[in-house]
């Protein structure tokens, strides 16, 4: 396979080392890298040789320049910035001849990804999103597992995910649902994306609370009926797990059966960029119902808990937004 270029954009944030590690893994070349912040020595681990640039106008000159000088043809622009920039950032990377591998969420609105279906149809690239879930071999063998089961069976999921964060989080980007899309979109775009693509379409979605540090609602699908909880706030944690220090707390039943899927991640960025190389990455269609149900909840008024439809931290009670006193 012959190596392919890459440019990084986001390459100071939290995800920006999987995907340094994925390129590497699949002897791609980073031949340049964007952030505004500079804190960016994980370079050194990877691609120490990268141009790298702290403003957007030089990093897309440099590009141009590249192509254009020396003949140095862009093939992949890799995406690791705040939610609310991935859209500006894939429309440049599909500008400039590239295709767009680009982090979760894709964008945050369904219009979105119509518009970025006009521009791979104009420019003959391809958008590409992380959703590797997918390619857990647990979530693998669910999803065949279902296929071959009754197709008229509904299944009962529980979804419970927390992630404590500290006050931080209410100061960056995250905590701003103009640029993060809130909660839901955050920390459980993934989770919705891997319900879509094992239980089928959405029939009904409801949402029950959503603040500031977590969100709770029902979610029901061609075969399963979802009650779900996400929350960044520490103090949500179930007791058992507080009491072994631990700040993250991950749970999916199907059935009351325990789906066990704690380890097994740190490879999949690798395998994600792996089928993309080889022309079978999850492009925009793949990720629209998840982007439909997240920009669902996000907009939704806050519905009235029904009897065996709600998940039962949605009682659990709410601190004020550390902030906002």
């Amino acid at each position: 396979m012959n190596s392919k270029n890459f440019a990084l954009i986001g390459v100071a944030g939290y995800i920006a080392p999987r995907h340094l590690k994925a390129i590497k893994e699949v002897d791609g070349t980073l031949i340049a890298a964007l952030d505004k912040h500079d804190s960016v020595g994980i370079l050194d681990s990877y691609f120490p040789s990268t141009d790298f640039f702290v403003e957007f106008e030089r990093f897309d000159r440099h590009i141009e320049k590249q192509k254009r000088a020396n003949k140095v043809q862009l093939d992949y622009v890799s995406i690791c910035t705040p939610n609310y920039l991935h859209d500006a950032h894939i429309r440049m990377a599909l500008r400039t001849g590239a295709n767009a591998i680009c982090e979760k969420p894709l964008v945050l609105n369904p219009w979105n990804l119509d518009a970025l279906l006009d521009i791979e149809r104009e420019t003959g690239k391809k958008v590409y999103t992380i959703l590797q879930l997918r390619l857990h071999p647990s979530i693998i063998a669910l999803k065949e597992k279902i296929e071959k089961g009754p197709k008229d069976k509904i299944y009962d999921v529980d979804l419970t995910y927390l992630t404590s964060r500290g006050n931080w989080y209410f100061t960056s980007w995250k905590g701003d649902v103009s640029k993060s899309g809130g909660i839901a979109s955050n920390i459980g775009v993934h989770f919705y994306d891997m319900l879509s693509w094992i239980f089928g379409m959405v029939i009904e979605n409801k949402t029950h609370l959503h603040t500031h540090d977590r969100a709770a609602g029902y979610l029901e699908f061609a075969q399963a009926r979802v009650k779900w909880f996400l929350s960044i706030d520490s103090k949500a944690l179930p007791k058992e797990i507080k009491e072994k220090g631990q700040r993250t707390y991950r749970s999916i039943t199907v059935d009351g059966e325990e789906l066990e899927f704690s380890t097994g991640f740190t490879e999949l960025h690798t395998e994600s960029y792996k089928e993309i190389l080889k022309g079978n990455g999850f492009g925009l269609e793949d990720a629209r119902q998840s982007i439909n149900i997240v920009h669902a909840i996000r907009n939704a008024e806050i519905s009235p808990k029904e009897e065996g439809k709600f998940h039962p931290f949605a009682d659990l009670p709410v601190g004020k937004h550390p902030f906002r006193r």
